[in-house]
C-alpha cells in the first residue's frame, strides 16, 4: 500500500510513518521543512500541506491512504492564539480534502480528530453518539474539521475516517503528561508536581497501537467516525505510580489543585465500534507494557 503522510515531521506523522514502513508499506511524507527529520523512514517533500496545491502530488503518487497529521496539537496554545489554531487546523484540512477532490484519485483519508470534541462527557465511557460540546478552541476546530470531512464525503464522495483520539503517547513525543511526569521522576526535583488534583482520569493509547488500529480500519473499508483509545481509564495519580514503579523511584507527589482551561475532568473511550470493525484484531498492549517500552527508548535514545 502507498501512504501519503502530511505533517511527517511531527510526533504523530513520524510515528505513523515508521509503523507503516515496518508493516511493509511505501510512505511519502510532506512537511514544511525542506529536509526530512533525521529518522524519517520514507520519501519526503518539503511542502506546506496547508498552503500548497497538493492535487498534482496526490495524482502522481496515487496513494491508497492519506494520513493527515499536519496541524496544531496543543489545547493550551489554542487559547493563546485561536486564529492561528484555526488556520493551521481547519484551513489546512480543507486544503487537503479539496486537493484530493481535484486530483481525481480516491484514497482512504484518515483525519486524527480528538476526544476534545466531547468536552466534559456526561457519561463514561463516551461513545461516538454522545453530545459534542467542546470546551477549547482546539476542540471547536477539530469539530469544524469533522464537519468539513462530512461535507466532502457527502458532496464529493471522498472516503474519510475520522478517528477521535483520546490521550496518545509514544517514544517520539516530547511533551504532554507522560513525558512531563517522566522528566520530573528522573530529574533533580524532590517532588513530582501535578497541575490538578491527581484524580483526573485519561484514556492512554500508545501511538503504535493507534497506527495498527488505523491500518485495520482501512483494511476493513470503514468510513465515518470512530473513537481511538484503549477503552481503559487511568487517573493521573495512578499514571505517576506506574511510572515510578517502572523507574524504581518513590518521589512525593505534590498536587497543585489548579485546573487548566480546556482540560476535561475525565475521559474514557467506548471502543465497541472500533473493536467490531476490526474484528477483534485490535489488541493493544497493557499500559504498563507500553509505558515500559516508551521509557526504554527515552533512556536509550534521548534525542529521537
Amino acid at each position: 500500500m502507498k501512504i501519503l503522510v502530511t505533517g511527517s515531521g511531527g510526533f504523530l506523522g513520524r510515528s505513523f510513518g515508521h509503523y507503516s514502513v515496518r508493516a511493509g508499506h511505501k510512505v511519502l511524507g510532506l512537511s514544511r521543512s525542506s529536509q526530512p527529520s533525521a529518522d524519517w523512514p520514507g520519501e519526503h517533500l518539503g511542502i506546506d500541506a496547508g498552503q500548497a496545491d497538493l492535487a498534482p502530488i496526490v495524482e502522481e503518487f496515487n496513494p491508497d491512504m492519506i494520513f493527515h497529521a499536519a496541524g496544531p496539537a496543543s489545547v493550551g496554545k489554542s487559547f493563546g492564539s485561536p486564529v492561528d489554531d484555526f488556520r493551521a487546523g481547519v484551513v489546512s484540512w480543507a486544503n487537503v480534502l479539496d486537493s484530493v477532490r481535484r486530483s481525481g484519485r480516491k484514497p482512504k483519508i484518515v483525519f486524527p480528530s480528538s476526544a476534545a470534541v466531547y468536552g466534559n462527557p456526561a457519561k463514561l465511557p463516551v461513545n461516538e453518539q454522545a453530545m459534542l460540546a467542546p470546551i477549547s478552541p482546539y476542540g471547536f476546530h477539530k469539530l469544524m474539521c469533522e464537519t468539513i470531512a462530512t461535507e466532502y464525503s457527502q458532496c464529493f464522495g471522498l472516503d474519510v475516517i475520522i478517528a477521535r483520539i483520546f490521550s496518545l503517547f509514544g517514544p517520539r513525543q516530547r511533551r504532554l503528561l507522560v513525558w512531563e511526569v517522566f522528566n520530573q521522576i528522573v530529574g533533580d526535583s524532590p517532588t513530582i508536581d501535578i497541575e490538578g488534583t491527581g484524580s483526573e482520569t485519561r484514556d492512554f493509547l500508545h501511538v503504535d497501537d493507534f497506527s495498527l488500529g488505523v491500518h485495520l480500519l482501512v483494511d476493513d473499508g470503514f468510513t465515518g467516525v470512530v473513537n481511538a483509545g484503549s477503552g481503559r481509564s487511568c487517573s493521573v495519580i495512578e499514571l505517576v505510580r506506574i511510572l515510578q514503579d517502572i523507574l524504581g523511584t518513590s518521589k512525593r507527589v505534590h498536587c497543585l489543585n489548579r485546573s487548566r482551561p480546556g482540560d476535561p475532568a475525565s475521559w474514557q473511550a467506548d471502543m465497541r465500534l472500533f473493536e467490531t470493525r476490526t474484528n477483534g484484531r485490535f489488541t493493544p498492549r497493557t499500559l504498563v507494557e507500553n509505558l515500559s517500552a516508551c521509557i526504554a527508548v527515552w533512556r536509550r535514545e534521548p534525542q529521537i
